[in-house]
């Protein structure tokens, strides 16, 4: 019973790891998968490495669920023995992954697909009006001078939105300007009816006069000095 256990144990850890393995590389190819459908130019058939890479990630999907189904009937042997609630965990844990590959690459495939039509119908419409304008030399020439108005045009509506910025941001100013000079006003009455503080505010001002003219005085002595001394 021991060796069971223990021959048990050393399959559970080969087809885990196995199992590690594959989810790895499928997400290595999905992401390689990925970028197909974000390319600038997509081709108008799937490459040879597209179909490549989604043949593989098929493949590892499906070697997933085989060494998943092995890993199951595993547990299911070990039943009667110590089955532990960790490996029914894991099992789990690796289904739920795969079953989020697998809703990934059809998540993929679609992006792709309509990727690709998109593609290809920007290129037809793009081969129908070259035709058309090599066919009707007028006719191009007339929605070459179209696109030109309609550019200019573009180019008004830009200087018009910018000006109507401009004006709007000089309204803003002139109203805050206006509303400093109300509340300086207010300020300024305010003061004038507190006891005492029209004395305060020329004390305040005749204490920086005479600074001034210390600061004046001393700044000339400090002169005649050096032109003095020089």
């Amino acid at each position: 019973m021991r060796d069971m256990a223990a021959t048990s144990t050393q399959g559970w850890a080969h087809l885990r790891q196995l199992a590690r393995s594959l989810e790895t590389q499928t997400e290595t190819h999905l992401h390689t998968y990925s970028q197909f459908s974000t390319q600038s130019h997509i081709p108008a058939k799937p490459t040879e490495e597209e179909r490549s890479t989604e043949s593989k990630l098929q493949d590892l999907l499906e070697r997933r669920e085989t060494v998943i189904g092995q890993l199951n009937r595993l547990l299911d042997s070990e039943a009667t023995l110590t089955s532990s609630a960790l490996k029914q965990n894991n099992l789990a844990l690796l289904r739920d992954k795969l079953a989020d590959h697998r809703r990934d690459l059809a998540r993929l495939r679609s992006a792709l697909h309509e990727a690709r039509d998109r593609a290809n119908l920007l290129g037809s419409v793009r081969d129908e009006i070259s035709a058309y304008r090599a066919a009707n030399p007028e006719a191009a020439e007339a929605d070459y001078m179209l696109d030109e108005r309609a550019g200019v045009e573009r180019s008004h509506d830009a200087a018009d939105s910018v000006l109507s910025q401009a004006y709007a941001v000089q309204e803003g100013f002139a109203l805050q300007r206006e509303t400093l000079a109300n509340i300086n006003r207010r300020i300024t009455h305010a003061a004038s009816h507190v006891p005492g503080i029209n004395t305060l505010i020329g004390r305040i001002s005749a204490k920086k006069r005479r600074d001034g003219i210390i600061m004046g005085s001393f700044i000339a002595f400090c002169f005649l000095m050096f032109w003095f001394f020089s």
